[in-house]
């Protein structure tokens, strides 16, 4: 049987089956599993726990946790923790055994779970250790990493909080509480002692489920009626506090816990009561579940809701070869189930699939192919007698299309459906389009090659040749290939090209651009270059309009350029004057590309429909720090630094305004408006930072770990290393003056100048920690 092994240091830490390892969670928790052994101790019975709390007492607290099997994501989250917690508590892990009826799990509702042994000497429950066995709190939330790391830190809370004020003005709990109860009881400076008594009782039994915390009447600042002896505050519901009389222990109880929750303790209630009370633990943890990554929190939020994969063929290995060979088109998603990009793309993919099924598109097939199970056909390796159309599939989620006896061309848009079905959709298109009559090519020209792309306006390329023979046509029927799914192009070539060059360009062979949109309708006219790869840039270059609207598609190509931005924000249009307005700044800013091509060909002039584009308001507050008054010019992202310019807002935008604008930015004469914020991706709340909880618990722990401290070890055995050859050197300088010193003269400079220290390259910068 197949092994896997895990090594450090050449040396073999433990193997195991591959069958064992059978996905990325089992990858990890194993490893996890492996390298923490002896900080985690297995048990199955009550009498090992038993001994393991004896040891334990009165030093650490203990963390038990259960899961059903070794090697899921509940075992995953569990050894994530001991990576993090280890050095504090000690891990004790069971699946299964007598140990379960000690801690009341039922035999109808095994799931996975986790419990805190409060087994240290905790000041202020002294009486509640008196018995030989630690108390323990249960974890009521199902087992992940983020619940698992808050349960800890609502352990660490203090267990009674005594306050002087009024609930109402008391703080909500701050994270990593963020999502935790308050409840509140009044004490009154004549049963003071009785009162603490009574709040830590009931803090015991709401551990893990509220935060207590006792308001001494006496204090001046409290404003709550003596009818009222408890209030509470739930989560998500600001500082609104709810007063109540209670009379009981009890009844605090059923604030929190439901009237079917002797039952969960005894493990009695059936899957539907289970199912009902998940649900609605689900909403009251809504918050903590929101991930520091939008897309991974869409992910999550829909995890629950099942694919439907009819549309699509899942491609594997063995069938793989045969499936492209059937079809004129495969259209091959490579993604990864534990990615949340890849996940969150698969909907769209399957979206597009049912599409083209609905309108009985023939012979394209949509097929995806899982990288975590099928490796080897991932990773290009050639198997059986075919050879692999593609390179080793290195980002995840990767989009190819696929043709018989092709080579694979990748997809490079946007990662939605509306994208994705309109590339494909032109991709059935031919590449090039034989034209050979002038209504072909006023066709071609002004008409959409299919129903589907009905109202949309592609962009087109007209390749005009003197003949068909021409030696040009095949590097532009390459270049036409490459640019399948993107561009319409065309192929016209004896007396039809000399007739469309006489209006359009001198000579042939020429290349027209026709760009989809614009208020120039006359092409681009380019050279035909040697080489396809250099006819794709140069009409690439030529579709990038001379004044953009910049959209959330077209960002990333204009980015590239490198250069900075000129950017116009306008508004929405409400009426036919704003419309007016709009087209009037447009066209002075038109003029300003025209007449200032050296002030403004330094940076890219483009604009922004703020109504179109949403997000460009975001990017405005950024930049400015406050949304100003519409239409509104800045210049950004400039190359020697963070600065931002304002155009006077109180100044109107005309094109000798503006370029005298943009000299005195030049010349140095004009104050930025502000700075680009050099952020950096941090988590979305600080208890999300596990890096810095690592180095809170055990300080350096994780600092250690960072490509900082290694660089610094590698420059010191650099410098010993250099130390070394420097005294041989030396010793070997001793030697050479007792020598003769004759025709040795250029190697003596040659090794003097390769053990010069001065020679040695300069170490590279020292990266951040993340």
């Amino acid at each position: 049987m197949k092994k896997a092994y895990l090594l450090r240091n050449a040396e073999v830490l433990k193997s195991f089956d591959v069958d064992t390892v059978f996905d990325v969670n089992a990858i990890v928790s194993h490893i996890l599993f492996a390298i923490l052994f002896d900080e985690v101790r297995y048990v199955q019975s009550d009498a090992d726990l038993q001994a393991l709390e004896r040891t334990a007492r009165g030093k650490t607290d203990m963390v038990l946790g259960y899961v059903q099997m070794l090697g899921t994501q509940e075992h995953r989250a569990l050894m994530e923790t001991v990576f993090v917690y280890g050095a504090k508590y000690q891990f004790i892990l069971t699946t299964g055994g007598s140990i379960l009826e000690h801690l009341g799990v039922g035999l109808s509702s095994r799931s996975s779970g986790m419990w805190f042994l409060h087994c240290r000497v905790h000041r202020g429950f002294m009486s509640l250790m008196t018995s030989d066995r630690c108390p323990l709190t249960p974890m009521r939330k199902p087992l992940s990493t983020l619940s698992l790391h808050s349960f800890l830190q609502l352990m660490e809370a203090p267990l009674v909080s005594e306050v002087y004020e009024d609930p109402s003005s008391v703080q909500p709990p701050q994270p990593p509480h963020l999502q935790t109860p308050q409840l509140f009881l009044f004490s009154r400076p004549s049963t003071e002692h009785l009162d603490l008594d009574t709040a830590t009782t009931l803090a015991w039994r709401l551990r893990g489920l509220a935060l207590l915390v006792l308001v001494h009447r006496e204090s001046p600042a409290v404003k709550t009626p003596e009818d009222y002896n408890a209030a509470y505050r739930l989560p998500g519901q600001g500082s609104e506090v709810t007063y109540l009389t209670l009379n009981n222990l009890e009844e605090a109880m059923e604030l929190f816990i439901d009237g079917d929750g002797d039952e969960e303790e005894e493990g009695e209630q059936d899957e539907g009561e289970e199912e009902d009370e998940e649900d609605e633990e689900e909403e009251n943890w809504l918050t903590l579940d929101i991930l520091d990554d939008e897309i991974g929190e869409s992910v999550y939020r829909q995890r629950g809701r099942s694919l439907d994969m009819d549309s699509i063929t899942q491609l594997t290995t063995d069938d793989f070869h045969a499936a492209v060979a059937q079809h004129s088109l495969t259209v091959a998603l490579f993604y990864l189930k534990w990615d949340a990009v890849s996940m969150a793309f698969l909907s769209s993919f399957i979206e597009v699939a049912e599409r083209l099924a609905e309108s009985e598109v023939p012979d394209v097939q949509m097929g995806v192919v899982d990288c975590g199970e099928w490796t080897d056909l991932c990773a290009a390796q050639p198997f059986s007698s075919h050879p692999t159309p593609f390179q080793p599939i290195t980002a995840f989620p990767s989009i190819l299309l696929l043709r018989p006896q092709e080579p694979a061309q990748h997809y490079r848009g946007m990662l939605g459906s509306e994208a994705l079905h309109r590339f494909i959709t032109l991709s059935r298109v031919a590449s090039p389009v034989p034209l050979s009559t002038q209504e072909e090519v006023t066709s071609f020209l002004q008409t959409a090659p299919l129903p589907d792309l009905a109202g949309y306006r592609p962009d087109r390329v007209l390749g005009l040749f003197q003949s068909q023979s021409h030696a040009g046509v095949p590097v532009f029927i390459e270049a036409a290939m490459s640019l399948r799914g993107e561009v319409l192009t065309g192929l016209v070539t004896d007396s039809l090209a000399g007739r469309w060059a006489t209006h359009q360009a001198p000579d042939l062979p020429v290349v027209l651009v026709f760009r989809s949109s614009g208020t120039h309708t006359r092409p681009s006219a380019l050279p035909l270059p040697s080489s396809a790869e250099e006819l794709v840039t140069h009409i690439n270059t030529a579709l990038l309009h001379t004044l953009p609207e910049l959209t959330v598609e077209n960002l990333p190509s204009y980015l590239a350029l490198g250069k900075p931005l000129l950017l116009l924000f306008v508004g929405e249009e409400e009426d036919e004057r704003g419309r007016r307005e709009n087209e009037a700044v447009l066209e002075e800013m038109r003029g300003v590309v025209e007449r200032g091509a050296s002030e403004t060909e330094r940076s890219l002039a483009c604009w922004i429909h703020l109504g179109r584009t949403p997000a460009g308001i975001s990017v405005l507050e950024s930049y400015l720090g406050s949304l100003p008054a519409l239409p509104a010019l800045v210049l950004s992202h400039l190359p020697t630094g963070g600065e931002v310019y304002h155009y006077p807002p109180n100044t109107p935008i005309v094109v000798h305004s503006v370029l005298h604008w943009l000299q005195s930015i030049e010349d140095g004469n004009e104050p930025p408006a502000g700075m680009m914020a050099d952020e950096h991706w941090t988590p979305a709340v600080p208890f999300y930072d596990f890096l810095s909880v690592m180095d809170q618990e055990v300080p350096g722990y994780a600092q250690q770990r960072t490509p900082k401290s290694k660089e610094k070890k590698r420059i010191e055995e650099e410098e010993q290393e250099e130390g070394e050859k420097e005294k041989e050197k030396e010793e070997e300088g001793e030697e050479g003056e007792r020598r003769p010193s004759g025709g040795g003269g250029m190697e003596g400079d040659q090794r003097r100048t390769q053990r010069d220290p001065s020679s040695k390259p300069s170490p590279p910068p020292l990266h951040s920690e993340l």
